[in-house]
């Protein structure tokens, strides 16, 4: 009486330990063979591309919020330096203040704030440098302004 072997589920390899897929020729596993590792060099060649994008994202991000910290601070600072008694050194001076509350340095940095008043608009520039990522390197200027029309007592 000769020993029944049971076959081989498909998808399954085979008792006996080969490295050969069913149906597949000794060539092609050769081939296969040849492929390891190459996840690895995918990976050392584009975790430095998906680093700096990261960084390149986190940097645009930080620019867009102190350009919008100096907007809302120049925003404020006309607002009261088109008051009726207002002036522009108190313009400036409610600018500096709400980037100061706003964060300050770790907002915008090297913040200069200038202002112009006539009899009919005064406006607010808010300047400086968003943070950087890379130390020693200067962060992107930014500068925003704000105007608006000087208020002012009409006769009735």
């Amino acid at each position: 009486m000769g020993r029944h072997r049971p076959r081989s589920l498909p998808g399954r390899r085979a008792r006996g330990g080969g490295h050969q897929r069913r149906g597949e020729r000794p060539a092609v596993a050769a081939h296969l063979s040849h492929d390891r590792g190459s996840t690895t060099l995918e990976l050392v060649v584009l975790f430095p591309a998906m680093l700096l994008i990261v960084f390149g994202v986190v940097q645009g991000v930080l620019w867009y919020h102190a350009r919008t910290v100096a907007l809302a601070a120049a925003g404020s600072g006309v607002a009261v330096a088109r008051t009726e008694t207002g002036t522009v050194q108190v313009g400036r001076a409610a600018a500096t203040d709400f980037v100061v509350r706003a964060g300050g340095d770790a907002v915008l940095d090297d913040i200069e704030v200038s202002g112009v008043r006539g009899p009919v608009q005064a406006s607010i520039t808010v300047a400086g440098r968003a943070p950087s990522l890379l130390p020693g390197v200067p962060g992107p200027r930014v500068a925003q302004t704000a105007s608006g029309p000087v208020e002012r007592v009409t006769g009735s």
